[in-house]
């Protein structure tokens, strides 16, 4: 059993640096490769997330670390902070032996993610935002597509949630954008520009801040790919596309990513741009149909759909929609 909250404190705040905590331990749990359960530390010089080992089975255990899976939640489907840690347990689980790719979409019930003058602010609610704080909290490594830039003009920082700022990374490959940019010109965090190799003039190193990363000018899956392991190579275990839906389509037609997060928003928008956008398929038997959780996000529902595994043609059994405030 959890311990009280502390003054001050909300349960999304507890279970929000219990997940940080969590990821920030991964590897060195990894590397040792036992058991080992951790109850949430409740002294009053303890640090907010402060994780306590506890033998495993204890009854103040709050998550619990499986060698080769990564963590899971110890604590009952009623506890008001269980669906939190579910929803990113399997994030904070990544290691360098065992990194993860997600990719995230917010679009309406019609399937867009914005208006075909590129408004996109805001499709989802407040809660999918914060979502998406966290999400490049628990990252090492954030993507964005030159529309998502051009559109948006965003940080891609943590300012909403605690947590360290990701690397921001910009996949332009045709080097559409000028360096007027926000992301070119704070010092928030470090920023990397991908374009192609052939548009880098001799010499040059940077856009405005952010260092120039030189890809080839391969087929769109090459392309991807080539992303990917030069963002692993720099130490990326999490690694989050946050968008477009271009660029989410690249990495999920190239099979690159682990997870997919959809929040769909109660909108309409009648016409405008897709979510995702894929070769299309012969036959519905083609279709990939991932098991999945439901979560609700506010006003907004979050599909979490596990790429690597399939359901069956009614679903995942386990998808009870789950509150994450």
């Amino acid at each position: 059993m959890p311990p009280p909250i502390a003054a001050g404190e909300t349960l999304a705040d507890r279970a929000w640096n219990v997940a940080l905590a969590a990821a920030r331990i991964a590897e060195r749990l990894d590397e040792a490769g036992e058991r080992a359960a951790f109850a949430i530390d409740d002294g009053t010089d303890a640090e907010p997330g402060t994780l306590r080992a506890v033998p495993i089975g204890d009854a103040s255990a709050a998550i619990a670390w499986h060698p080769g899976t990564g963590w899971r939640s110890c604590l009952p489907p009623e506890d008001a902070s269980c669906a939190l840690l579910d929803l990113y347990l399997p994030i904070c689980s990544a290691t360098a032996a065992r990194p993860i790719a997600v990719g995230h979409l917010g679009q309406s019930l019609d399937g867009f993610i914005a208006l075909h003058t590129g408004e996109s602010q805001f499709v989802t609610g407040h809660q999918n935002i914060l979502h998406l704080h966290r999400m490049r909290a628990l990252c090492d490594i954030v993507i964005v597509g030159a529309g998502t830039v051009a559109a948006d003009n965003p940080q891609l920082t943590t300012r909403l949630v605690s947590g360290p700022n990701p690397l921001r990374v910009v996949f332009d490959p045709s080097r559409r954008l000028a360096s007027e940019y926000r992301i070119f010109n704070d010092d928030a965090a470090l920023t990397v520009y991908a374009c192609n190799r052939t548009l880098v003039n001799p010499g040059e190193t940077h856009v405005g801040g952010a260092a120039i990363l030189g890809l080839d000018a391969g087929p769109p899956g090459a392309q991807v790919l080539e992303l990917l392991n030069a963002l692993r190579e720099r130490g990326g275990r999490r690694i989050f596309m946050e968008g477009g839906g271009v660029t989410v389509s690249a990495f999920l037609e190239a099979n690159l990513l682990d997870r997919l997060h959809v929040a769909v928003a109660p909108l309409i928008i009648g016409d405008g741009r897709p979510a995702i956008r894929l070769a299309p398929r012969a036959t519905l038997s083609d279709c990939h149909r991932p098991n999945y959780r439901v979560f609700r996000m506010g006003g907004d529902v979050l599909f979490d759909c596990d790429l690597r595994t399939s359901g069956d043609q009614d679903g995942h059994a386990d998808a009870t929609i789950m509150r994450v405030i």
